[in-house]
């Protein structure tokens, strides 16, 4: 597997993959589908997908097997100002390829970010009925900070910290 920065060029198969990890994990929480993809939100993902990929101060990579992407990562700067941290934005992983160790290789990369920055945090944030993405990172050491945000259905995003030595 190959994880590499992504490029403009990368843009339909990023939106592509990110509707189909978002379609499994929300579906799974009972969001109804004409909630997770309607033109409206395609469009909102192209946007932020390409602003992402245009910004210097974030990052958003590629993983890739024999041509075909596979996995996202998106990372920077903290939503909310920080010392010494970074933000893991996203992580998603073709559904077909869950439990294969892409979420880990990405995890891994945004660790090594972490280090090469000297940062010694970082913070995430995951909805709480996406329970295989919680277990996820508690899996990976990151455990609940006490801050939520408001997210769909009613049930909210919980924060997570993890500290890098």
């Amino acid at each position: 597997m190959d994880v590499r920065e992504a490029t403009p060029a990368d843009l339909d198969d990023i939106v592509d993959l990110h509707t189909r990890a978002r379609v499994a994990y929300y579906g799974a929480g009972g969001l109804p589908a004409e909630e997770i993809v309607n033109p409206e939100l395609t469009r909102e993902q192209r946007d932020g997908w390409t602003a992402a990929i245009d910004a210097p101060h974030k990052h958003v990579c590629c993983a890739v097997i024999d041509g075909r992407l596979v996995g996202l990562l998106a990372m920077g700067p903290p939503h909310t100002p920080e010392a010494s941290a970074a933000q893991l934005y996203q992580i998603h992983v073709d559904p077909d390829r869950w439990g294969r160790g892409v979420g880990s290789t990405l995890h891994g990369h945004f660790l090594r970010h972490l280090e090469t920055e000297g940062l010694a945090v970082g913070v995430l944030e995951v909805w709480e009925r996406n329970t295989r993405a919680c277990a996820f990172y508690t899996r990976h050491g990151w455990r609940p900070d006490g801050t939520t945000r408001p997210g769909p259905a009613a049930a909210p995003y919980l924060g997570m910290r993890r500290s890098h030595p």
